[in-house]
């Protein structure tokens, strides 16, 4: 069944069509920045006689490469897909039949959570059980809800929610709910605890994040082929941004949906078995995981010390140095996520994945036997963020350069030029503006091979028809180019916080909110400064070096507005009316997606009283935390939690920190005594009136 004995001919055979393709990539990308270079160096006036110059031909170098690689990446996919597709993938491997007819393994499916918004968290998981139901498969599948939430308001809700569910869909003794009571190391840790306490239940483990959906039919895929494919150890697939309600959630879907078909189709066929992971919508190999995937922390000093915080990448390179086969399978479909509402909860997430990513450098180069392929997926997302601090430093010399030129007279003899005769400025605008106009191209022509790819595989008109797809491309083309200086200063501080190792807070993600005109001022405010001090500087130079400085500067200084109408949920709904902007999702029926608008919808009555207060105060959910708590009281600490139980029914939850209030609900012995306690309160206490607020909302109900 597992067709052990044709895996080494398929493995020797893409491995060396991997290698052919990363060769002709590189040729590709590395000749094509040689070219560009050639030519910066002769626009340059004394063509890099100087200093400044060579520092201007070098970050130019390294920023044109970064660019090409996207580019080229698009390009491999366009073609690879004009061929009818990537004839290795082990997709392709196994005809529809084998699959079919392959019995399935024991499979967890982890939803690690922390501080989500509960009901419209575990509605998710609900409408992606009731999808694997509906496929007639969910005897091989758990469901494990892993919680690192810290706030008992929080962590109590959850506790009911899951017990709510598992009896909703009769799956009591499937769906499985677990709280760390120390969080460590992020979501990796998370999952390290839950490989150490249930991993041996299962061979396959797939996970998920809070905003993640999975159809039924793709889990199932996935495991088929992970039977089929004893040597690969995980198997990602494309996520898809859906739900977008914002005009920003709604460009970033579209960039998403419309333009990773051909980036993800040449992502993965430059990658083939040597994927990187991104730690959610993915199914790994449970035992070679185990063994081989522990994060250790960073001995280094600073960032490059300490817990591994972003640990996806980190783990794709683990399994590929144990030997196993790490693969993106783009045709698998029917995986998705939601993006960040606002401009400000992007940047607010990228600030954490930028500290991660920059950690990556330490394992990059250090640690020993990893692929190259994978030392490659992490220069590629460290340059993710460092490019804007190298971009602003290209700006800054390119200023420097023009203020030198303006304001200073011609050096003859620049920096590092001896002898008789003089180095003679020269200027070539023609040759500039050829250089500028392929630097665009590289940017904004595979937008436009992604239009041709739609036309060529007829499917337009789940975009809108290729009118609106056209004019969606060029509306996201220009929030996209007004997004870019913005994103450059927020990512250049967040990589010097970073290097500086500034320590961070994570916390759920934002879902509903916009933003407003003080948040927006406050949080943009010295970027539009930047921005004004910039253009002023440049009109004191000259007009031409003006106009150059205004795509950046100009998005700069619109900053505020930009962010702000961005986050409008109504501009975003008036395109989608107007069916702009439109993905395939929004135009067919797809039960995962359907159950979970309905499940999502269908919000628990609202409550006066607080997950806290109803915790201690309704026998059944008081019955359920004490069912899920354990007994602390022993030694000392017997004593203080008296102590806090008998402060909590005097005066209530606020005289409690929230750590101590943590320990008294985690007790079974307290949240007993703060039930019995409550109920015989006096009238005029916190506890008497909540009572009555509990008897009235009965009442009504």
């Amino acid at each position: 069944m597992n067709n052990e004995a044709t895996q080494p001919t398929a493995k020797h055979r893409w491995r060396l069509v991997a290698n052919l393709r990363r060769a002709v990539l590189m040729l590709f990308v590395f000749g094509q920045t040689a070219v560009a270079s050639y030519y910066l160096l002769w626009v340059l006036p004394y063509h890099g006689g100087t200093a400044l110059e060579i520092g201007m031909l070098v970050l130019f170098a390294i920023l044109y490469a970064w660019i090409a690689v996207g580019f080229w990446t698009a390009v491999f996919g366009f073609v690879i897909r004009l061929m009818g597709g990537d004839r290795h993938s082990i997709l392709k491997r196994h005809t529809e039949a084998e699959l079919l007819e392959t019995p399935l393994a024991k499979t967890a499916v982890l939803l690690p959570i922390y501080h989500e918004p509960v009901h419209w968290t575990l509605s998710g998981l609900k409408a992606v059980y009731r999808d694997i139901e509906r496929s007639g498969q969910i005897e091989h599948f758990e469901f494990y809800i892993l919680s690192d939430s810290r706030n008992p308001d929080v962590w109590l809700e959850e506790q009911v929610a899951w017990s709510n569910l598992a009896k909703d869909l009769g799956a009591e003794g499937r769906i499985f709910y677990r709280r760390r009571p120390v969080n460590l190391n992020y979501k990796s840790g998370n999952v390290a605890d839950f490989l150490r306490r249930w991993g041996k239940r299962s061979r396959y483990m797939v996970v998920l994040d809070a905003d993640s959906l999975m159809t039924g039919s793709s889990i199932v895929r996935m495991v088929q082929l992970m039977e089929r494919e004893p040597g690969v150890g995980i198997l990602q697939t494309n996520p898809n941004i859906i739900n977008g309600q914002s005009l920003f959630a709604r460009i970033q879907q579209f960039a998403n949906r419309f333009y990773s078909t051909l980036f993800a189709s040449g992502l993965a066929a430059i990658q083939m078995g040597d994927a990187a992971f991104w730690g959610h919508n993915a199914i790994l190999r449970i035992e070679p995981f185990m063994k081989h995937c522990g994060l250790r922390k960073l001995p280094g000093f600073g960032i490059f010390g300490g817990p591994i915080m972003s640990h996806d990448f980190v783990e794709a390179a683990y399994m590929g140095r144990a030997g196993y086969e790490v693969w993106l399978e783009p045709g698998l479909g029917g995986s998705y996520e939601e993006s960040p509402p606002t401009l400000a909860d992007e940047l607010a997430r990228d600030s954490r994945w930028a500290k991660g990513n920059l950690q990556h450098l330490w394992v990059m180069l250090r640690e020993p036997k990893l692929r190259f392929a994978h030392r490659m997926a992490f220069l590629n997302g460290i340059m993710a963020y460092v490019a804007s601090p190298l971009w602003l430093g290209f700006l800054i010399l390119t200023t420097i350069a023009a203020a030198d030129m303006a304001l200073s007279p011609i050096e003859y003899f620049p920096d590092g030029h001896q002898g008789l005769f003089p180095l003679w400025p020269e200027w070539r605008p023609e040759w500039a503006l050829g250089l500028a106009l392929s630097t665009l191209a590289l940017l904004f022509l595979p937008k436009f091979l992604a239009i041709l790819d739609a036309i060529i595989h007829r499917f337009t008109g789940d975009f809108g028809g290729l009118f609106r797809l056209f004019c969606s491309v060029m509306l996201e083309i220009v929030i996209s180019v007004l997004l870019a200086p913005l994103r450059m200063w927020a990512h250049s501080r967040y990589v010097i916080s970073g290097l500086l190792n500034v320590s961070l807070e994570w916390a759920g993600q934002n879902r509903t909110e916009e933003t407003t005109w003080k948040d927006a001022f406050i949080t943009q405010l010295p970027g539009m400064l930047l921005g004004l001090g910039w253009s002023a500087f440049a009109w004191s130079l000259n007009a031409m070096f003006f106009l150059w400085s205004l795509p950046v500067a100009l998005p700069l200084i619109l900053a505020a507005p930009t962010a702000v109408y961005l986050s409008r949920n109504s501009i975003g709904q008036a395109l989608r009316r107007g069916r702009l902007l439109l993905i395939p999702e929004e135009s067919i029926a797809m039960p995962l997606l359907e159950d979970a608008l309905l499940f999502r919808a269908q919000e628990p009555a609202d409550s006066t009283l607080t997950p806290l207060e109803q915790a201690v105060l309704r026998l059944d959910h008081n019955r359920l935390h004490q069912t899920l708590a354990w007994d602390h009281r022993h030694g000392s600490r017997t004593a203080e939690l008296e102590t806090c139980v008998a402060r909590c029914l005097e005066k209530g939850p606020d005289a409690l920190s929230r750590s101590e209030m943590s320990q008294i609900v985690r007790d079974r012995q307290s949240l007993s005594a703060l039930h019995e306690g409550a109920w015989r309160a006096m009238p005029d206490s916190f506890w008497g009136r909540s009572i009555a607020r509990l008897s009235a909302q009965t009442k009504d109900t």
